[in-house]
């Protein structure tokens, strides 16, 4: 009954916020920007993450004991979260946005001491990371940030996604066991699941970058709390439930890097559009919840069964790569396994053409 309230609590509060926060943003005239990359129509308010981060921010007021890591994540989560909101409502440059990430990434590193420190793999071997540490988590931590931001392309996508994955780091960390993981992650997760009562197709509100940017920013802390001192394949667990969007993301850094274009120029070839040219909008969206809860059984079967879970993970980084090919989300030349695939199938008629020759030939002699 506890982990429900953790759940319905920032819910309640999400729901009961929102339609407040709309009126906010007409008020101050912050709606939604229209260029390559959306595809709504008309105005629509774009700061609903204030719901979540409100709703998020006074729960944690009544259900967790703070100390010195949770005072830097909350610190963090507010310098992310206010970078956010400024560019919903003045548009920063690219360079300023990523210095609040910088500055955020940089408080939860140094004042929270979180970062991943040892890396165990087979037969006892020990890495510990060192300074490369301050590295690894600092790209996690803005890496995150900016897939969760890219993804949120479509009405509830990110909200969704968010929360799916936030209740799977949450269920991994009640096996673990990690209570100080749990806690956070189902708060989270109701907040965003409020914010989906106004944010699914068709939306009446966008979290803008106040919300995609505090969900992305959270999330990967949240992970690395929970994940901290992992083995290499365990620490491959919440790489795979955030799979959707870190693919997406590598995806458009190197779409856009092959055609010349910068990191920064919006375009329409993200994964949610690729699907929602055949799926269409509603489908897109409940295709890639799917997907990603899909993930997230994958990494809880392999807590309970590492073989099984292997097998799980090698088949759907299989049926993505596929996925990635024939939809060109990268280029059109990208396609080595169907590459693969299309040489073999070709060959097979020439070779029973060849081989016939030559019985042919033989018969004849």
């Amino acid at each position: 009954m506890d982990y429900l309230l953790y759940l319905f609590v920032p819910f309640a509060i999400s729901v009961g916020i929102t339609p407040l926060v709309k009126r906010i943003a007409v008020a101050l005239g912050a709606y939604a920007e229209i260029n390559e990359r959306t595809i709504h129509t008309g105005k629509i308010a774009r700061i609903g993450g204030v719901a979540i981060y409100v709703a998020f921010i006074v729960s944690m007021t009544c259900f967790v004991e703070v100390d010195a890591t949770f005072n830097a994540i909350l610190i963090g989560g507010f310098v992310m979260f206010m970078g956010g909101l400024i560019d919903d409502l003045v548009d920063l440059r690219p360079r300023y946005k990523f210095g609040f990430q910088v500055l955020a990434a940089l408080i939860v590193m140094l004042m929270g001491n979180v970062s991943l420190d040892v890396i165990r793999l087979p037969l006892g071997i020990r890495i510990d990371m060192g300074i490369i540490s301050m590295i690894v988590t600092f790209f996690w931590i803005t890496g995150i940030t900016n897939a969760i931001n890219l993804i949120d392309g479509l009405d509830g996508l990110a909200g969704g996604l968010s929360a799916i994955v936030l209740i799977v780091i949450a269920s991994l960390a009640l096996v673990v066991p990690r209570s100080d993981v749990v806690i956070p992650s189902l708060i989270l997760a109701g907040a965003s699941l409020g914010f989906l009562i106004y944010n699914s197709y068709p939306a009446s509100i966008f979290m803008g970058d106040c919300g995609s940017q505090f969900l992305g920013f959270s999330i990967a802390v949240i992970s690395l709390l929970g994940f901290k001192g992992s083995t290499i394949i365990t620490l491959a667990l919440p790489i795979l439930m955030l799979l959707i969007p870190i693919i997406d993301t590598l995806s458009a850094i190197l779409r856009r890097t092959l055609a010349g274009h910068k990191f920064s120029d919006a375009d329409r070839n993200h994964l949610h559009h690729a699907l929602m040219r055949r799926f269409g909008h509603r489908n897109t969206v409940l295709i890639l919840y799917a997907i990603t809860a899909l993930f997230g059984l994958t990494a809880y079967v392999y807590i309970v069964n590492k073989a099984a879970g292997l097998i799980c993970m090698a088949i759907i980084m299989l049926g993505f790569e596929l996925f990635i090919e024939s939809s060109q989300m990268i280029s059109s030349k990208y396609h080595p396994l169907l590459g693969i695939f299309h040489r073999l199938v070709r060959r097979r008629p020439d070779e029973e053409k060849e081989t016939e020759k030559q019985q042919a030939e033989k018969e004849e002699q």
